[in-house]
């Protein structure tokens, strides 16, 4: 739980009773690699912080899976627009490693919201931060070239990405699993 204080204090101070009032209503989670932790159709009920572990956002395919994002340890998880709207998501979260999150369900951070006078500051400064993701995310599809797009996820995470299946980058840069070994053979 200290990685989230340390986290959270890196965005706003925080009280040591809003810290109480707040890590209070947190639960510790542990899921298996590919357990679902949001189910295509189902609610968002949670918003959970990583502190080990790996997971993936993906729309379920037929025949294959079109996997759109990534988050790592030390990063919130959510289906944001599912647990803003209360409705199903339309889309799926899965752990690609063994995972550990401490999550505070919809209910309990609209308490911290009310209750404490750093909470509105959290949520609006995480809020951003997932907004300049999906930007960044969009624009990197609409600008760069699959090979631009690996490099940059790379760069970024270049030892975590070892443990990611190929497929599901290749899915995450637009291309098929064939053009992404092309794409590495073309760089190394």
């Amino acid at each position: 739980m200290n990685e989230i204080r340390k986290f959270i204090e890196n965005i706003t101070p925080m009280s040591n009773a809003d810290w109480q009032f707040f890590s209070s209503k947190l639960q510790k989670v542990e899921l298996k690699k590919h357990a679902v932790l949001l189910k295509y159709g189902k609610v968002e009920n949670y918003m959970s912080f990583i502190t080990k572990g790996i997971v993936r956002f993906y729309v379920p395919g037929e025949e294959s899976d079109l996997t759109f994002g990534f988050l790592f340890e030390n990063e919130f998880v959510t289906a944001y627009d599912s647990f803003l709207t209360r409705t199903p998501s339309e889309y799926q979260i899965e752990p690609l490693t063994d995972t550990i999150l401490w999550r505070i369900s919809h209910q309990d951070l609209e308490e911290v919201y009310e209750s404490t006078s750093s909470g509105n500051i959290i949520g609006r400064k995480m809020a951003e931060k997932m907004f300049l993701i999906k930007s960044k995310r969009e624009l990197s599809l609409l600008s760069k070239t699959a090979e631009q797009r690996y490099l940059d996820l790379f760069s970024d995470r270049p030892k975590l990405l070892q443990q990611i299946p190929l497929k599901y980058i290749a899915s995450y840069i637009g291309v098929t699993p064939q053009a992404l070994s092309r794409i590495r053979r073309r760089i190394t």
